[in-house]
């Protein structure tokens, strides 16, 4: 399909400049019809097709497994968030203990992929939630964290995901996340600041009142080195 090149332009400047279209992963209706193994031997030619295109030589050792590789790599993990049979179940529990006050867990390792450029992103969540009768399983809030960060990603829209996904679980509004992450797509092209580092945060509930937002941030910025 021919695009037109002052939409070629557009589209290219929305990516250059990290721009999300939508709060959902952009994804389409058949997205499922094709089985794992039949989307590993489909990207498998396809990577195989780029690598010849730049001229390298697929019948060196060091290169003959890297189309199949990536293919794996690519359904199995780093964009294993797009199945949402994958999607962690987060059972949740009375407050019998009646903890009121917030929980957060810090320091969440993420790894995730740009959606523009389908390079990494490296960097940390902090989550947090006042219970309103139930908890979940601190593993799951991580889980959920890598659940979202799998896919071709926008941050912000990452926020948004993690947020309104244990908001549904705990049936409580007063959910937050704030994320600090490099991207590769700004460290290692580009402008190649390596540097700097991106903070988006989403905040619901009770976590939008100033008080409970500033007792969150400083939770995060407790030294909890052990």
């Amino acid at each position: 399909m021919k695009i037109d090149n002052t939409l070629e332009d557009q589209f290219e400047q929305i990516g250059n400049d990290h721009i999300s279209s939508s709060e959902e992963t952009p994804i389409r209706k058949d997205a499922f019809a094709l089985s794992d193994a039949e989307k590993i031997a489909k990207i498998k030619e396809n990577v195989r097709e780029i690598m010849d295109t730049l001229g390298l030589d697929l019948t060196d050792d060091s290169l003959q497994g890297t189309p199949n590789r990536v293919a794996k790599m690519f359904v199995k993990e780093i964009f294993g968030g797009l199945n949402p049979d994958k999607k962690p179940s987060a059972s949740t529990f009375d407050n019998k203990y009646k903890y009121g006050e917030m929980l957060v867990e810090k320091n969440i390792t993420l790894y995730s992929t740009c959606e523009h450029h389908l390079l990494p992103i490296v960097g940390r969540a902090h989550v947090a939630y006042i219970s309103n009768g139930t908890v979940v399983g601190l593993s799951k809030m991580n889980r959920i964290v890598d659940y979202y960060a799998k896919r071709p990603q926008v941050q912000e829209r990452l926020n948004i995901q993690i947020v309104r996904e244990l908001q549904r679980v705990l049936g409580t509004e007063d959910v937050a996340c704030v994320i600090d992450a490099k991207h590769l797509c700004v460290n290692s092209r580009g402008i190649r600041d390596i540097e700097s580092s991106t903070v988006t945060a989403e905040y619901g509930g009770k976590f939008k009142e100033e008080a409970t937002r500033h007792e969150f941030l400083d939770y995060i910025n407790l030294d909890t080195n052990f």
